[in-house]
C-alpha cells in the first residue's frame, strides 16, 4: 500500500490515529477513500503543481523567463554590451508573443571563446530550470553529429524527424547548433522550412520553438571593426549593432555553408555578435 504524503496524507494519518477504536462502515469508508482519490487526483492534474514534480513544456512564463535572462546575463556576462541588448529583446518579446507568425532564429557568431556556447546555455536556462539537460533543449554540433558528406542525405532525413518529433512533444522546443560554419550545405537546406512563416507543416506548427545557430563565421570582420575603435580611441561600450551588420553579414554571405546561402533562404535572423 503506498503511502499519501503532504497535507491530504497527513489529515488522512491524523483522523486515523485521533480515532483508533471507532467501526467504519465499508460503504462509508469506500466513499470516503473515494472522495480522498479524487481530490488527490485533483490537485496533481492541475498544471502548476504538476510542474513542481515533472518539468514542462515552457517552465515559466515568458515575463519571468525575460527577467532571468536579464539578471543572468548582467551577473555572468561580460564585455558583450550588443549580446545582452539584442538577446533579452528578441527572447523576451518572442516569448510575450501570444501568436509569433515565425519561430525565433538566433545566429550568434565569432571566434571560439568568446561566448557563443555560454550565452546560448543562459537563454535555456532561463526559459527550463535543466538548461541544456533539459528534455526540451536540443543541442548539435556539426562536426560530431554530422560529421561524413557522403551521409548527408541520411542526415537530412534524421535531422527533420528529430525536430519534428520534439516539436510536437513541446511546441516551444530549443535548437541549438553549434559550428554552423562547418554544417555541409545540403545539410543547412533541410533545416531552413522549419524557419519560416508556415503556419504549419504537415500538420505541425513551429511557430514557438527557438533555433540558436553558433558559428565562427563573421568573426575576422568583428576583430576589425573593434580594433578600429581601439585605434580611433573609442569605447567598446560606444559600439552599436549597425557597425558590425554589414560587414559581418557579407563575411557570413560568402562563407558556404551558412543560412544565409542555403538554397532559396528567405528567412530574416537576428544577428548578435
Amino acid at each position: 500500500m503506498k503511502l499519501l504524503r503532504g497535507p491530504l496524507g497527513a489529515a488522512l494519518g491524523l483522523a486515523l490515529l485521533l480515532s483508533p477504536v471507532q467501526t467504519v462502515e465499508p460503504i462509508s469508508l469506500g466513499l470516503a477513500l473515494a472522495g480522498a482519490a479524487s481530490a488527490l487526483t485533483g490537485l496533481i492534474s492541475y498544471p502548476r503543481l504538476y510542474c513542481y514534480f515533472r518539468e514542462c513544456c515552457l517552465q515559466r512564463e515568458g515575463a519571468r523567463a525575460g527577467a532571468a535572462l536579464q539578471e543572468d546575463l548582467d551577473k555572468k556576462l561580460f564585455g558583450q554590451h550588443l549580446v545582452k541588448k539584442v538577446i533579452v529583446k528578441a527572447v523576451s518579446g518572442f516569448l510575450n508573443n501570444t501568436n509569433p507568425k515565425k519561430p525565433l532564429t538566433l545566429s550568434l557568431h565569432g571566434w571560439t571563446g568568446t561566448g557563443k556556447n555560454f550565452v546560448s546555455k543562459i537563454i535555456a536556462e532561463s526559459i527550463y530550470e535543466g538548461g541544456l539537460n533539459s528534455n526540451y533543449v536540443h543541442q548539435f554540433v556539426s562536426t560530431l553529429h554530422f560529421p561524413h558528406a557522403h551521409s548527408v542525405g541520411q542526415y537530412k532525413d534524421q535531422l527533420q524527424s528529430w525536430i519534428r518529433g520534439n516539436v510536437s512533444a513541446c511546441g516551444r522546443s530549443i535548437f541549438i547548433f553549434d559550428e554552423m560554419d562547418k554544417m555541409h550545405a545540403g545539410l543547412i537546406d533541410s533545416i531552413k522550412p522549419f524557419l519560416d512563416y508556415y503556419e504549419q507543416l504537415d500538420g505541425v506548427s513551429y511557430r514557438r520553438a527557438i533555433f540558436i545557430f553558433l558559428s565562427n563565421a563573421g568573426a575576422e570582420k568583428i576583430t576589425e571593426v573593434a580594433l578600429d575603435f581601439w585605434k580611433s580611441g573609442k569605447r567598446r561600450e560606444d559600439m552599436e549593432l549597425k557597425d558590425l551588420e554589414a560587414g559581418v553579414s557579407l563575411s557570413v554571405f560568402n562563407n558556404k555553408n551558412t543560412l544565409f546561402v542555403s538554397h532559396n533562404t528567405s528567412c530574416s535572423e537576428e544577428t548578435v555578435t
